[in-house]
């Protein structure tokens, strides 16, 4: 409990004091980007619902354009050459249960129980037509992590009955964690007044918890699809970020992607790397598509993701496994 809140201490203060010495909006009031995003398995018309990757939360804070450190903005330059560059600072945690919540001893076949609570760090740099992004994570896997805490309550606070077997969950371990992207975006025609664009991504991740190699692409059709790169995901893969800019008086576009992730190591599949703990055999391919749509208005993005990916361990239930991404962001 003491590390679920010192990530939490970590990421609120590296919001609130590292941001507003990069730029004000108002005294004590970072300016930029603020996103405040959800995602949840309930969301789903698989059955069953509400397992696996069962939640996740985010709380970002993305800097207006140039508002970067130099020594970050150098480290980005050198590496990806010029652009337009942005940080965001955030707070993340992700739940995750068996497909059994009912078993005291859920069975040692079954996905383990686990939380994740981490402070996120990354630079977005952009040109005309791509993103580039590194995040790093830093917190902890497992106990302290808070996730039992976080479900219990929550379920306990709708009405429902409260999962039984995080007695058994990974045991807490620190967790870091790296990522870098790029996107391209590529026109592809406009007819009667809509666009439309593709939108490749490649993504790979290389830490504690999570090894993997992840090609991507999205297809939309709307207006204003130059305002952004898509819309952002919590979990590590496909996602637009929570960076925009607004370019029309309303933008709004629906889209639809895919992507195969190659999985070299999963912690939240394959146990603890330094205790022993449950864990199950991962796929080492991973299938996802997604479908969704987002709305810029008035300084506002407003976007929602369902989110379908095949079977992401060996004896898993079900066919799909479902989730929803719902995010709000505005600019200050």
């Amino acid at each position: 409990m003491k590390i679920f809140i010192s990530c939490v201490a970590v990421g609120a203060f590296g919001i609130a004091g590292l941001s507003p010495a990069m730029a004000q909006s108002a005294p004590g009031f970072p300016s930029g980007i603020w996103t405040i995003q959800d995602e949840n398995a309930s969301i789903s018309t698989a059955k069953p619902t509400d397992r696996n990757y069962v939640n996740g939360f985010n709380l970002n804070w993305t800097s207006n354009p140039g508002a970067v450190p130099s020594f970050v903005a150098n480290l980005g330059h050198a590496i990806w050459g010029n652009g337009t560059q942005r940080v965001s600072l955030g707070i993340v945690q992700q739940v995750y249960t068996p497909t059994d919540t009912e078993a005291i001893n859920p069975p040692t076949n079954d996905e383990p129980y686990a939380g994740y609570l981490v402070a996120r760090f990354g630079l977005i740099q952009d040109t005309a037509n791509t993103r580039n992004v590194i995040m790093l994570d830093a917190g902890v896997v497992g106990r302290d992590a808070g996730a039992e805490l976080v479900q219990n309550d929550f379920h306990s606070v709708i009405g429902q009955k409260g999962t039984h077997g995080w007695a058994f969950q990974l045991p807490s371990e620190p967790a870091f964690n790296g990522l870098i992207s790029r996107t391209w975006r590529l026109p592809i025609a406009n007819f009667g007044g809509l666009e439309t664009d593709a939108l490749p991504q490649i993504a790979g991740a290389l830490g504690t918890t999570q090894i993997y190699l992840q090609p991507a692409v999205t297809f939309r059709i709307g207006q204003g699809l130059n305002s952004d790169f898509g819309a952002p995901l919590i979990a590590w893969g496909p996602s637009g970020t929570d960076a925009y800019q607004q370019t029309r008086p309303v933008v709004w576009y629906v889209f639809g992607g895919a992507s195969s992730q190659f999985v070299g190591y999963n912690e939240f599949l394959q146990g603890t790397d330094f205790q022993s703990s449950r864990s199950v055999d991962p796929y080492r391919v991973v299938g996802e598509a997604d479908v969704g749509a987002a709305i810029i208005w008035r300084g506002l993005r407003f976007s929602y993701t369902q989110v379908f990916q095949t079977r992401s361990y060996y004896g898993e239930v079900g066919n799909l496994h479902e989730y929803g991404s719902f995010a709000v962001s505005g600019t200050f």
